[in-house]
C-alpha cells in the first residue's frame, strides 16, 4: 500500500508538468479549431461597409467552395508544387545523409558542411523570396549574366511562364528545407547498428546493395515522419508564392495555393468561407497523411 501511495504522489508531478502544455493546446489549438468549424456553418462577411451575418447557413459555404471549381485547381497547384519540391529534396537529403554517416569515407570538415546546409533553414522565407525576386527579375543579375554569356539575346521573363515560376518556388522551398531533412535522415542512419554494415561488407555487398537492402528499410520510420511533415508543410505553402507573385498566383493562377486562397477570404473578411476552406484543408491533410502512413509506414509482419 505504501508503494502505491508513493506512486500516486509521484504521478501528480507528471500531471503538473503537463498542465502548461494542455493550457497552451486548449487556448491556441483546440479553441481556434472549434471556432473555425463553428464559423464554417455561418454566413459572415463584409459587403462594402455593411456587416452581413453571422447567419446560420448550414453547408452552403462548403457547396459554394465545390461549385466554383477553384478548390480543385488550387489543390492541384499545391500538390504539384509540393511534389516538385519534395522529390529532389528527399533524394538530395538521402545522398548527403549517406555520405556524412558513412565512416568509411572519412569526410573532412563534416561539421562545417552540416552547418552550411542547415543555414538556409534559418533564413526567413520572406527574405528568401525577395532575394530570388530580385535575382530573377527581368533586369536582375541572372538575366544580365545569361545575356553576357550569350545564352539569351533578351531578358527571360522567369515569372511570366508557369514552368519557371513553379520551378523557382519549388527550388526555394527545397533549398530552405533540405538541410533539416538531411539532419533527420542522418540521425536515423547513425542509429543503425554498425554490425549490420560490417556483416554486409564481409558478405561482399556493394554500397548500393547496402543502401537499398539495409539503410532504406531501417530508415522507414524516419522517412514516414519526413514525408508526413513535408506533406503538411506543402499543403500550408503560402509565403514564398505569395511574395514572389505578389499574391496573384500568376501566371494564370497556376501558383495559387490553398492557403493563398484562404488568405484572400480572410482579407475580404469572409469568415464563413474561410472557415469552410480551413476545415476542408484539415480533412485533406488528414486523409493524405493517413494514406502516406498506410502505404509507407505499415510495419506489421505476416506469420
Amino acid at each position: 500500500m505504501k508503494n502505491n501511495a508513493k506512486a500516486v504522489r509521484y504521478n501528480k508531478w507528471g500531471y503538473i508538468f503537463l498542465l502548461p502544455f494542455l493550457l497552451v493546446y486548449v487556448v491556441f489549438q483546440f479553441v481556434p479549431t472549434v471556432t473555425t468549424i463553428y464559423n464554417s456553418f455561418y454566413e459572415n462577411y463584409l459587403d462594402g461597409l455593411t456587416q452581413v451575418g453571422p447567419n446560420f447557413v448550414g453547408l452552403e459555404n462548403y457547396k459554394s467552395l465545390f461549385s466554383s471549381g477553384d478548390i480543385w485547381t488550387f489543390t492541384k497547384n499545391t500538390m504539384v508544387l509540393w511534389i516538385m519540391c519534395f522529390v529532389p529534396q528527399i533524394i538530395l537529403s538521402l545522398v548527403l545523409g549517406a555520405w556524412f554517416s558513412d565512416v568509411r569515407l572519412k569526410l573532412k570538415g563534416q561539421r562545417f558542411f552540416k552547418t552550411v546546409i542547415y543555414l538556409p533553414n534559418l533564413i526567413m522565407a520572406s527574405a528568401f523570396s525577395m532575394l530570388f525576386f530580385t535575382l530573377f527579375s527581368d533586369g536582375g543579375p541572372v538575366n544580365s549574366i545569361l545575356m553576357q554569356l550569350g545564352f539569351i539575346s533578351e531578358p527571360y521573363r522567369f515569372l511570366t511562364y508557369t514552368g519557371s515560376t513553379r520551378g523557382l518556388i519549388a527550388f526555394m522551398n527545397c533549398l530552405m528545407w533540405f538541410g533539416n531533412t538531411t539532419i533527420l535522415l542522418m540521425a536515423g542512419m547513425m542509429g543503425i547498428d554498425t554490425s549490420l554494415f560490417e556483416a554486409a561488407e564481409v558478405d561482399g555487398a556493394t554500397s548500393t546493395q547496402v543502401f537499398f537492402r539495409i539503410t532504406l528499410p531501417l530508415l522507414r520510420p524516419i522517412l514516414v515522419y519526413v514525408m508526413i511533415t513535408s506533406l503538411i508543410g506543402g499543403l500550408q505553402l503560402f509565403d514564398v508564392p505569395q511574395i514572389l507573385t505578389n499574391g496573384t498566383g500568376d501566371p494564370m493562377r497556376t501558383t495559387m495555393t490553398l492557403i493563398m486562397y484562404l488568405n484572400k477570404h480572410l482579407y475580404s473578411k469572409n469568415y464563413g468561407m474561410a472557415g469552410a476552406l480551413s476545415v476542408l484543408l484539415l480533412i485533406i491533410t488528414a486523409i493524405l497523411s493517413l494514406i502516406v502512413f498506410k502505404v509507407t509506414g505499415n510495419d506489421k509482419r505476416k506469420g
